[in-house]
């Protein structure tokens, strides 16, 4: 069995750095393909600020992220106690206006969804949990 290991931080942008840097060496020490990091990194940090500037309105909470491979996938798990948000309903944004015409934001679960192979949410215990997960080996 797979062991899962665990890193929590406040849910702040400050801590963004940490957090990524812990989840790449965890993908890195798990077998995950070198040439996928990049879209990893990008698919964390879109969810990893969306909890730091959205979950918690009243102030800053705690986000903790697991990492665990197995089974040839290597697994994500984000959890906040902030506010419910369910990114998998998020409706996909309009590619074909210019970026002028676009609003701001709606792309980070885009590009969570394109660089994942999985991506699922479930709310448990007062917990947002966000699930990425992608294939050890290149498709």
């Amino acid at each position: 069995m797979a062991q899962t290991v665990r890193l929590s931080r406040p849910a702040t942008l400050d801590s963004l750095p940490e957090l990524i840097g812990f989840i790449l060496d965890e993908a890195r020490a798990g077998g995950f393909p070198p040439e996928r990091l990049s879209g990893l990194e990008l698919a964390a940090e879109e969810a990893l600020v969306n909890v730091a500037s959205y979950a918690y309105p009243a102030g800053p909470g705690m986000v903790s992220v697991e990492c665990r491979s197995e089974g040839g996938m290597f697994r994500l798990d984000i959890r906040d106690q902030g506010q419910p948000f369910d990114p998998t309903r998020a409706h996909a944004p309009d590619l074909s206006q210019d970026v002028e015409e676009r609003g701001v934001g709606g792309l980070g679960v885009f590009f969570i969804k394109r660089f994942m192979d999985q991506v699922s949410y479930r709310r448990e215990d007062q917990s947002n949990i966000l699930s990425l997960e992608a294939r050890l080996a290149s498709p």
